[in-house]
């Protein structure tokens, strides 16, 4: 071989050694680039998991908010409710059976946990599933007796090898002691969905977790929800809990769950038992209750209504079909969501704008004949009264007078007043969906180039035509009246306490506004409504007598008339959707008032007959009870009242 070509293999070599070196270094270069990220850039991340590999955080639940009413009962509390958890990955083929055997399943029912199981994404397996909520007593005692003989695997016959493939956690579950009672009102939980989760992550839920969808439950959720904790545990390689195991990270090894707080309300339960057996033999209706110096509601009644319980553990799709289905519609709150005609409630509006806009002198009068001819159409009377005054339309609860009444003052000034009372206006109850109601202008009827028509003020003045209040609104409208003009917002809530009863937030009465009438005009109005009750020409003066009241109580009478549909091959539902529905709103004691109710029969026929002796039944056993309770205690001695 000559020296020219062992130079040029030497040249060769060099050049493929360049190479060679340039991709180990870029070889080696990757290789620390790699571990400098693992091991600075990313030491967080898999630090986080090394730790989660030998650690597992259990859930501490915090405990919800007791609700009690204005005496302190309770109306919705917790009790412990034991949830069975598996992990699929450490079940062996025998587990399965045997725990359905301790549960006591049936066949369609052992299928199901199967399939679920089964169904476990692998992914997932390793993670605690709930398969069993709220078990019985009886189911509990019987898995801890037999835990010892689950999820046995290699070992020896003596030590078999124990995995934690079934855990039972007990867990605070809402429960309702008044059951169907003030339902909706209180409201009731459910499962959280995955649509809310990732949402609602940030704030804290978790799924499984329930959280409040109506009443107070939803409203006052922040509140009563409270704070969950957690527990972490050392695990070995199969899984189990490690004692004597030293923390790897500077978190805390448990967090205690803080409950939530509980909350005082307004409403009185007793009362709301009054109402629940003066409405016995009525399908469908409602009421409201409250206190004419606060605002404070006391009741608040719909019927039909539905068990919270049974919302809280989650309905079948059958049961909520026949919830969702009842022609009474238990799951409406009438009181709040849906606005009705008010029919002759509305009349002591009427008089209170004719009064202000001094329209009209209250001692004239207007003869009835039972009719009222305007142009080509008739307005009809519920009966022929004569020569009545205000005061005696409004004890008779004649149309025609207001029907004159109205011609004077027009459509706008009925619609000031009223609006000025709150009707037609959403009240800020803050709880459920509120209907705002109605109560037209003449500007709203001349829209879409309609023409205006004296009959729709004539319709307005009787509570008729397009006019609609919910019962919260005329409960609070009538509340004004008998206070002197105050117009509160309704108040639910008292106060908010922690469980150990320190007060935390407490909430004073609310003034909405002062309503722009007199106390001149009140008084005439006010004295038209004592008279509707206590006259013998009182609409409402036989119910009152039947009841053999004791309580004075000014109110009114409501008869309204509704257009409904017949359904098809149902005629008793069409007869009774035919009929008007029945109202009574009033206050007593009529001398010094202290409550304010409005009472409506669902196509209950007549307002006098129907609503009023419901009304005079809760007024009477309610402020007959206190009275006689306050008469009976004794007088405090004179150095005591002095003191306090």
């Amino acid at each position: 071989m000559s020296l020219l070509s062992v130079r040029r293999e030497v040249g060769e070599f060099k050049k493929r050694y360049k190479w060679m070196a340039l991709v180990v270094l870029l070889t080696f270069g990757g290789l620390l680039g790699r571990m400098i990220q693992l091991q600075l850039v990313e030491y967080d991340h898999y630090a986080q998991v090394a730790r989660e590999n030998i650690t597992r955080t259990i859930t501490l639940p915090a405990t919800r908010g007791v609700i009690r009413d204005s005496s302190d009962r309770i109306v919705a509390t917790n009790r412990a409710a034991y949830n069975v958890y598996l992990t699929p990955q450490y079940l062996a083929d025998e587990d399965l059976p045997q725990i359905a055997e301790l549960m006591g399943l049936d066949a369609e029912a052992r299928e199901a946990l199967v399939t679920r199981i089964d169904d476990v994404p692998a992914q997932r397996r390793a993670h605690q599933i709930r398969v069993f909520s709220d078990i019985s007593r009886d189911q509990l005692a019987a898995l801890e007796t037999h835990q010892q003989d689950l999820c046995a695997r290699a070992g020896t016959p003596e030590r078999p090898v124990r995995l934690p493939c079934l855990m039972t956690l007990a867990e605070p579950v809402r429960t309702y002691p008044y059951g169907q009672l003030a339902a909706h009102a209180i409201g009731y939980l459910n499962e959280i969905s995955g649509e809310e989760l990732e949402r609602l992550q940030p704030a804290g839920y978790h799924l499984g977790d329930r959280i409040g969808r109506t009443g107070i439950e939803r409203a006052w959720e922040s509140y009563l929800r409270g704070r969950r904790g957690y527990r972490r545990v050392f695990v070995d390689v199969r899984g189990r809990e490690v004692e004597d195991a030293s923390p790897t990270d500077d978190r805390p090894t448990r967090r205690e769950p803080v409950p939530g707080r509980d909350l005082t309300l307004t409403l009185d339960m007793e009362l709301m038992r009054i109402v629940h057996r003066a409405f016995a033999g009525r399908p469908s209706g409602a009421a409201v209750v409250v206190d004419v110096r606060t605002g404070a509601v006391r009741a608040l009644y719909s019927k039909p209504s539905y068990d919270l319980g049974a919302f809280t553990r989650g309905l079948t799709h059958a049961e909520y079909a026949e919830l969702r289905d009842d022609p009474f519609r238990p799951l409406i709150d009438k009181t709040i969501y849906e606005s009705w005609f008010p029919g002759s409630t509305f009349k002591p509006f009427a008089a209170l704008a004719a009064l202000e806009h001094d329209v009209l002198d209250p001692s004239q009068t207007v003869n009835c004949d039972g009719r009222l001819e305007v142009g080509n159409r008739i307005f009809h009377c519920n009966g022929t009264h004569g020569d009545v005054n205000m005061r005696e339309a409004l004890v008779q609860s004649c149309n025609v007078y207001f029907y004159h009444l109205a011609e004077q003052v027009g459509q706008d000034e009925l619609a000031f007043l009223a609006h000025d009372f709150g009707i037609g206006r959403r009240t800020g109850i803050g709880i459920n969906a509120e209907a705002a109601g109605f109560v037209p202008t003449r500007a709203w009827y001349e829209t879409d180039d309609r023409r205006f028509m004296l009959g729709y003020t004539l319709n307005t003045a009787i509570g008729q035509g397009d006019t609609r209040a919910n019962l919260v609104q005329l409960a609070m409208a009538y509340a004004a009246m008998a206070n002197g003009g105050t117009l509160y917002v309704p108040q639910l809530v008292e106060r908010v306490t922690t469980p150990g009863g320190e007060v935390v937030e407490e909430f004073e009465p609310r003034v909405r506004r002062r309503v722009h009438v007199t106390q001149e005009h009140l008084a005439l109005v006010i004295d038209g409504l004592y008279g509707a009750v206590n006259d013998q020409s009182g609409t409402a003066y036989q119910a009152y007598q039947d009841v053999g009241g004791t309580v004075s109580v000014a109110g009114k009478t409501g008869t309204a008339q509704v257009s409904a549909r017949v359904r098809p091959g149902d005629p008793t539902r069409g007869v009774w959707s035919r009929r008007a529905h029945a109202w009574f709103a009033g206050f007593a004691p009529a001398d010094d008032p202290q409550l304010a109710i409005v009472v409506l029969v669902e196509h209950g026929g007549g307002g006098g007959t129907q609503a009023a002796p419901i009304a005079i039944n809760v007024l009477e056993e309610y402020l007959g009870a206190r009275a006689t309770t306050a008469s009976a205690t004794p007088a405090a001695p004179a150095s005591r009242v002095a003191h306090r």
